[in-house]
């Protein structure tokens, strides 16, 4: 599999998409590749807007987007997509609208076969198991939790150490710690803004300028470096 699983679209005080772009320039290649868009986290502006916004980004780095709601089959998009790209927004919708239109197995089956694939934030999550690590508001219901399941880990994207000032509320180390406690089995990977998860020829890497906090029940968290291998993550 091809797998770049970013964090965050976009940086305080950078323009959309600007801190991955040479990563998603690098990961498809220097011949062009129209990709196949997935907008359903969107749900306070169009799906067409989104496609332009994200389109328009593509384009610059010598790409190209089509979004999944332009097609009249969208299940045969899917097996005639160059590349997969699935965007941030609301996990919950995203999830359900995956889900209520039979996508989940054909673009599993997709990226397994080799197809590229690039998601930030939402389109991380739904790389994982399940979507029961997202920061999202449960805006909708899906038919469960379950999506791609194309890594064996949890990722929670745009991952925070502290508290902001006068909350006195969980932190997100102390919800990861709730899911690791009923989820003994499995990984969270806290993957800070601006960097990413990049696996190619069977090697998972972090990427970008920060650390990433990786859990497992019964051990103490973690700090990986940017560069590293953390393979041991698929096993």
């Amino acid at each position: 599999m091809r797998l770049l699983l970013i964090s965050n679209s976009t940086n305080a005080g950078e323009e959309y998409l600007s801190h991955p772009k040479e990563n998603i320039r690098e990961f498809l290649g220097d011949k062009k590749v129209t990709c196949l868009f997935i907008p359903y986290a969107a749900v306070t502006f169009s799906f067409d807007d989104y496609e332009k916004k994200v389109q328009d980004r593509f384009l610059q780095l010598g790409h190209d987007i089509r979004s999944i709601h332009k097609f009249l089959d969208p299940v045969q998009a899917i097996q005639e997509a160059e590349a997969i790209v699935i965007g941030g927004g609301n996990t919950w919708q995203l999830t359900r609208m995956m889900q209520e239109n039979n996508l989940l197995d054909p673009l599993k089956e997709k990226i397994q076969n080799g197809t590229p694939y690039i998601g930030w934030s939402a389109g991380s999550n739904v790389a994982c198991p399940t979507i029961k690590t997202t920061n999202d508001m449960p805006i909708s219901q899906p038919l469960d939790f379950k999506v791609l399941g194309v890594i064996p880990f949890q990722i929670n994207p745009h991952y925070l150490d502290a508290n902001p000032e006068g909350h006195a509320g969980e932190t997100r180390e102390m919800r990861i710690e709730e899911f690791i406690e009923a989820n003994p089995d499995i990984y969270v990977v806290g993957l800070r803004e601006g960097t990413m998860l990049q696996l190619e020829e069977d090697k998972l890497n972090l990427t970008g300028p920060r650390k990433a906090r990786i859990f497992k029940r019964g051990q103490a968290p973690i700090e990986v470096d940017p560069g590293s291998n953390i393979n041991f993550l698929f096993e």
